[in-house]
């Protein structure tokens, strides 16, 4: 046999090895990450919530996702094990340095006085006048024909 017919399967085998290996790998970080939950730890799930361990069991635990408000996961869903400063920072609020920049929740605070964003919707006279030319016109255009 030729070995250039085989070297392509040879290359092929060997990044599918290193592929699945790589993903191994990942797997037992994740499953030592889970490991390390104990009740009183933060995590995050895999949905995003933040919420503080209260009891772990074999394939589920216990968390505390409110004050006094508690729901069963499965380990897998937990995403992620936070250390206590990381998860306080978290959800109690940071403290911002009076360089970094707050962005507003609304537009509001982007003008200068309250009333420079308002539009004025109401009629005056003159779009009144217009208003009855135009009506005149098309009574016009109606008895013409």
């Amino acid at each position: 046999m030729d070995i250039g017919l085989l070297l392509p399967f040879i290359i092929l085998i060997g990044a599918m090895l290193l592929m699945t290996r790589s993903a191994k790998k990942k797997q037992q970080q994740a499953m030592q990450m889970r490991d390390r939950m104990e009740p009183g730890t933060g995590i995050r799930t895999i949905g995003g919530m933040y919420a503080l361990v209260k009891e772990v069991h074999s394939d589920t635990v216990l968390l505390e996702v409110a004050p006094g408000v508690h729901a069963v996961y499965a380990k897998n869903a937990v995403g992620a094990v936070l250390e206590a400063d990381e998860y306080e920072r978290i959800v109690n609020g940071e403290d911002h340095d009076a360089d970094t920049p707050v962005v507003p929740d609304d537009a509001s605070s982007l003008v200068s006085d309250g009333s420079a964003g308002k539009t004025d919707l109401s009629k005056t006279d003159s779009s009144a006048d217009d208003a009855e030319t135009r009506d005149a016109k098309r009574k016009g255009d109606t008895d013409s024909n």
